[in-house]
């Protein structure tokens, strides 16, 4: 083992390990007295200084703690130096990775000039910013909390870089109280060292060795106010000076950060050249297996057994290195909360980590411990725009941060169940969003029901119309001998009547939910019903031409229009319906279709007719049928006689064909349900028409008309034959 300097106890290394500490406490407490200008001046390039070197590592801290409250809106105040002004371009840069806006990027002036600062002040309120890091020294921070007092700034939480974060200049004047209390920022790790305040307590200028240290003698001086020498224009100390009758910051070992620092560093050192000291000849980690020579150690040396140092403090922090000679990060996350009696005090409510392996960050937070700015427990809410709430998504303003949105609500079907939500999810097809637009729920079905206002009026319609249908027959039946029905072939409007009231009673079909049976029966039955009532009409009309016919001179005609060969013509007319039908639900029969329009709240159930080729058959022969009648009502509609038919036949059938006409373009066009509702209003309009035009007439002659109810009145002829 190669000789080298004299380490031989823990004693020893305490010793050494008080006497830097010392060093630097005096150093860094002779700040709180800002009344000696050079004294705070050298304190402040020297502070500046050494921060610069863990400036990266602590805004990393303050990036994750703007992320851990979800400030998405916050404002920059950097001091005009190379640590103020890259440590918040390097925060600036970091948030906006994180989708956090930076609302202003000011910079303090070095001069502090009043007007500057103030402009300053002015940017913050405008900017709407609940959240403001000063990336600064102690001292531009001040000169811009002084400004924030004239001006009376209230509401803003104030982040705080490393280098003020403990600051006694500002938590100590009782003015900055109501600015800075709630404030938070992350500091050095702070721990109680043991000895060391009784070690600084028992020093005295006239103890053994206190003429070797330089630091003593100032300092001694400066806290006492007299003179240890001549010459001086301040009293001569007395000698009975004992600091354990003062306090002040130097005797305050309560913050310990800085001097724990130094006492790690010093630990390092020793256990560096501990290992350095044991290096054997042929078995060292430089050039050819060298040691390095233990009375000339260069720094490159004793730094390759600082990388290599790692020891576990009294206070159970892991002390290790990275390749590089870096340590490990720690910070503790102060807040400064005020206490009637102590004033601010700087309460731990949390913990910066970093591993030196993986550089892995974990930041621990005590959110119940925190106390905001104004004496508040919530988390001030610092964002540009308001959250969006569920049912709404963000919409970027232009020419603003991406931070600064509207919030748009959701269109018709679609939805967003979170808060700022990018955009919101259209719904499956089969679904529609509901009122607040936060859920998707099922599309109301839509068909022509019973209950509904539509449903119930066309249903009274056609109950309306069966019962006058009864009606007539009714009144046919009671006066069945008189000249009217007898002449109107009875037998021919019995039969027209009770296809009439099927008519009515079908349209009755077409109501209610669709189903596999409903949409076969609706269809089928209207076509049969309404083919078997033009078949009877028809038979009426081909009746009164040939009755006409008939009176000529040996004519024969009606012998082949007999009661047997009007029901042949009437069962034949319906039997080729009733083919077409029964081809029709055999091959592709009508079946419930839903109908999901993508931009409606609703589904449509309807009745697909299945074959567009069968349904068009089915009115095409109706048509047939009604073309027909017309012809030959026209062409009987002069034929001589008081009451002539075929000219009420004449008037229904046009009746009759304009409703169909009419009937093919609006069923088209109908959307949903509608189309349904125009295939029951086709359907009850013409069969009013019918029964209006055909039987009104001699149900008013019967009742209202006795007189003319005569076979000499129906037999006499207005004009010449």
């Amino acid at each position: 083992m190669r000789p080298f300097m004299d380490i031989k106890s823990e004693e020893n290394a305490t010793g050494r390990l008080g006497a830097a500490a010392f060093h630097t406490h005096v150093m860094f407490s002779k700040r709180g007295r800002i009344s000696s200008c050079e004294t705070f001046m050298l304190y402040s390039q020297c502070n500046a200084n050494c921060y610069l070197c863990s400036t990266h590592i602590s805004v990393d801290a303050l990036v994750q703690l703007v992320k851990h409250f979800g400030w998405t809106w916050v404002g920059v105040i950097a001091g005009d130096d190379a640590y103020g002004r890259n440590g918040a371009n390097i925060f600036a840069d970091e948030v906006q990775k994180l989708g956090t806006c930076v609302a202003l990027h000011e910079v303090i002036p070095k001069n502090r000039a009043q007007k500057a600062i103030s402009a300053i002040i002015s940017n913050i309120r405008s900017s709407g910013a609940r959240v403001v890091l000063v990336f600064a020294v102690e001292q531009d921070a001040a000169a811009l909390f002084d400004e924030v007092l004239r001006e009376g700034l209230n509401g803003i939480q104030w982040l705080a870089s490393e280098a003020w974060s403990t600051a006694a200049v500002l938590s100590t004047p009782k003015k900055y109280h109501a600015v800075l209390q709630g404030s938070m920022g992350f500091a050095i790790r702070r721990v109680h060292i043991p000895g060391l305040q009784d070690f600084l307590l028992r020093l005295h200028p006239s103890s053994p060795g206190a003429s070797e240290d330089p630091f003593l003698i100032p300092f001694w001086e400066e806290v006492f106010q007299c003179s240890l020498g001549k010459g001086s224009v301040q009293l001569p100390c007395t000698g009975k000076e004992d600091l354990k009758n003062v306090e002040n910051i130097y005797s305050d070992v309560s913050q310990l950060r800085i001097s724990y620092n130094v006492y790690k560093a010093v630990y390092a050192i020793v256990y560096a050249l501990r290992s350095l000291g044991g290096c054997e000849d042929g078995k060292g980690p430089f050039a050819q297996q060298a040691c390095p020579d233990a009375y000339n150690i260069q720094p490159w040396q004793l730094l390759h057994y600082i990388k290599q140092v790692e020891y576990i403090t009294s206070f159970g922090d892991e002390i290790t290195f990275d390749r590089n000679g870096d340590p490990a990060a720690a910070y503790d996350l102060v807040n400064w909360q005020l206490s009637p009696s102590e004033g601010i005090k700087f309460v731990t409510i949390g913990k910066f980590d970093e591993s030196v392996s993986n550089r892995q960050q974990t930041l621990q937070i005590q959110s119940e411990d925190v106390v905001w700015n104004g004496n508040q427990t919530q988390v001030p809410l610092s964002v540009c725009s308001k959250i969006c709430p569920p049912g709404t998504r963000k919409a970027i303003r232009p020419n603003f941060p991406i931070c600064c949105h509207d919030c748009v609500v959701c269109t018709a079907g679609e939805i967003s169940n979170q808060t700022d939500a990018i955009e919101c999810v259209r719904c499956l097809p089969e679904f529609w969003s509901n009122r607040d637009r936060t859920a998707c729920i099922l599309k109301q079905v839509e068909f022509l029901s019973f209950s509904d206002t539509m449903g119930i009026t066309l249903m009274a319609i056609s109950l309306m119309g069966s019962f006058c249908t009864c009606a007539v027959v009714f009144v046919f039946s009671y006066h069945r001998t008189t000249p009217v029905v007898r002449a109107n072939n009875s037998m021919l409007s019995f039969l027209l009547l009770f296809s009439l009231t099927l008519c009515f009673l079908c349209s009755l079909t077409f109501i209610g939910r669709p189903s596999q049976w409903s949409c076969m029966f609706r269809r089928t039955a209207f076509g049969i019903t309404f083919v078997l009532c033009i078949s009877c009409i028809l038979g009426k009309t081909i009746v009164v031409l040939m009755a006409f016919k008939a009176t000529l001179p040996g004519s024969t005609v009606m012998k082949w229009f007999g009661p047997a060969q009007q029901k042949a013509i009437i069962s034949l007319c319906t039997l080729v319906q009733v083919i077409i039908c029964t081809v029709w639900l055999t091959v592709a029969p009508p079946t419930p279709r839903k109908l999901i329009p993508r931009e409606s709240a609703i589904v449509i159930l309807l009745c697909d007719e299945g074959s567009p080729v069968a349904f068009s058959l089915v009115l095409g022969y109706i048509g047939l049928l009604a073309c027909l009648c017309l012809l030959l009502a026209f062409l009987a509609r002069k034929l001589p006689d008081n009451f002539n038919e075929a000219r009420l036949i004449t008037f229904s059938m046009l009746i009759f064909c304009a409703v169909w006409v009419a009937f093919i373009p609006a069923y088209i066009s109908s959307p949903g349900k509608y189309s349904t509702v125009t295939e029951v209003f086709a359907i009850l309009a013409s069969s009013y028409g019918l029964l209006g035009c055909i039987f009104a007439p001699k149900c008013y002659l019967i009742l209202f008309r006795p007189e003319k109810n005569t076979r000499k009145h129906l037999m006499s002829r207005m004009d010449k034959f």
